[in-house]
């Protein structure tokens, strides 16, 4: 018996770029728990990722196929974050990296640095400059051998495991005495819908991974082209699984390349709908677009609203698969970790500003189309009432997070309908 897909319908403020999200399933890797001290971290494949010509890293031909391509790391005599920024600078000289990557990586150094000095880890720069020397490292293979992403992307777990690279990376950045997850217990209950006979971003994964690992790994990420093409971006997207899609936010930047965006995203609206056929899959869908960002007036964050007929996209896309489907609200917030810039930008490479802070997910009980639109006296009010209702559930979560996150109120904020607790303690 196939195993229904989900539809996770998202809002909140992301800590990055923020997709709409798919989950495959795949074979069941479990994850790190918790944070790491140093020794332990190495020890459990974290920190300075493998190196040896043996590992290599995986490239992708235009055609998808995976390649190794081996070499030794420049970086393997760096000691310190001097020589690190020196080195960093001596690959622009080299020719190796653009003086553009290269100038937005330094500046991400220094934010990443200072942000997870900020976590009270006494080996808190060793595993700040193990993480960034392997990101370089990820940043400087993809500048000399360009990753192609293809309409749907598995995670890539071997020969180097980019997911793990990515829990990695962020877990340091996430406080997690000041973290919360919404009613675990529904989260539960789509891990038991979605894992009959079947087998990011990070903070998803991390809030996930010691209560649902299976949800944890498996999300498939509907990714905007900026988190594809983004230097920086990219060896993190490459440990996710991904359904490719333009955003509509920049379809028009360039007209020249309109009807190429469109025709790609119709292949990735192919992919989804045969992942939705096979059961299984939960979906995870962002339908305000992209990423919230502040009021301009009072500079509260709060979730975008929904487009309407992207969540009614998003449904008839499920009543069509063939196998029953389950919508469930969510809520993130994550926004200090990383925030978005102030403005959308139509330039790729954009400056990243990082900082330790706690995090917050919920999810929200199954809303039923036929029950809350019950009342509605034609499809277009059936519509708007669908998309309401779930954004509504949406804020009400997202609210909650904020009470106990930026508050201080802890697990006390939780109500009737949003119970809030800590998985990782």
């Amino acid at each position: 018996m196939q195993a229904p897909p989900l539809a996770a319908l998202a809002g909140g403020a992301w800590a990055s770029h923020r997709p709409a999200i798919l989950a495959a399933p795949a074979s069941l890797r479990r994850p790190r728990r918790g944070a790491l001290r140093l020794p332990a971290w190495r020890a459990a494949g974290g920190g300075r990722a493998p190196r040896l010509p043996a590992k290599g890293a995986v490239l992708a031909s235009d055609t998808g196929a995976d390649e190794e391509v081996a070499g030794p790391s420049p970086l393997l005599d760096v000691r310190s974050g001097q020589e690190f920024v020196l080195r960093v600078r001596k690959e622009v000289e080299r020719g190796k990296l653009r003086p553009d990557v290269a100038d937005n990586f330094e500046n991400l150094y220094y934010n990443y640095k200072n942000a997870v000095l900020q976590n009270g880890d006494p080996n808190a720069y060793q595993i700040m400059l193990s993480n960034m020397m392997d990101l370089f490292d990820r940043v400087l293979l993809d500048e000399e051998n360009p990753f192609t992403f293809q309409p749907y992307h598995k995670a890539i777990r071997e020969p180097f495991d980019y997911y793990t690279f990515g829990q990695n990376y962020i877990r340091p950045l996430v406080d997690f005495r000041n973290s919360y997850v919404g009613n675990i217990s529904v989260f539960s209950d789509m891990e038991k819908q979605l894992r009959q006979t079947e087998a990011d971003p990070a903070v998803i994964a991390l809030s996930l991974e010691r209560s649902n690992p299976w949800i944890s790994e498996n999300i498939v990420y509907v990714a905007g082209d900026r988190v594809l093409t983004d230097p920086l971006c990219k060896p993190f997207s490459m440990g996710r699984n991904l359904l490719c899609v333009y955003s509509k936010k920049h379809m028009n930047d360039f007209p020249e390349l309109i009807e190429m965006k469109r025709r790609a995203n119709t292949r990735s609206l192919k992919e989804m709908a045969l992942l939705l056929r096979g059961g299984s899959h939960i979906i995870w869908i962002a339908p305000s677009g992209g990423r919230d960002r502040p009021d301009p007036l009072t500079g509260e964050w709060h979730p975008a609203p929904f487009d309407a007929s992207a969540v009614d996209n998003m449904r008839r896309l499920l009543e069509h698969s063939g196998v029953p489907g389950h919508i469930y609200p969510l809520s993130l917030l994550c926004y200090e970790i990383m925030p978005p810039p102030q403005q959308i930008e139509k330039e790729i490479g954009e400056q990243r500003v990082i900082s330790f802070h706690g995090v917050g997910l919920s999810v929200a009980e199954e809303i039923k189309y036929g029950d809350v639109t019950a009342q509605s006296r034609n499809a277009d009010e059936a519509r708007g009432t669908f998309s309401e209702a779930l954004y509504n559930s949406v804020v009400d979560q997202y609210n909650v997070l904020k009470s106990a996150i930026f508050r201080d109120r802890g697990a006390v904020s939780s109500n009737p309908a949003i119970s809030l607790s800590q998985p990782w303690g």
